[in-house]
């Protein structure tokens, strides 16, 4: 699923689920999946392709991030 429009959304907490997981809560709500350690360092180690991957799928779906950045917020003049 493409998630587009959601620029300024941030973790809001992060609950342990037993030994291997996390679930991430986020201000918008979203509160659905749960994390594993080795889905999280692979989320981590892929992060630039990844971040790549989903800008070029947002493009071709005919989005486009209001801040073209590297996923980080840009700084405030």
């Amino acid at each position: 699923m493409l998630v587009f429009d959601k620029e300024d959304v941030n973790i809001d907490r992060i609950e342990p689920i037993g030994r291997y997981a996390v679930r991430l809560v986020f201000d918008d709500g979203h509160d659905t999946g749960l994390y594993t350690w080795p889905t999280l360092y692979k989320l981590g180690v892929r992060y630039e392709a990844n971040w790549q991957r989903y800008l070029e799928r947002l493009n071709k779906a005919g989005h486009q991030r209001l801040a073209e950045t590297d996923g980080r917020k840009p700084e405030k003049p």
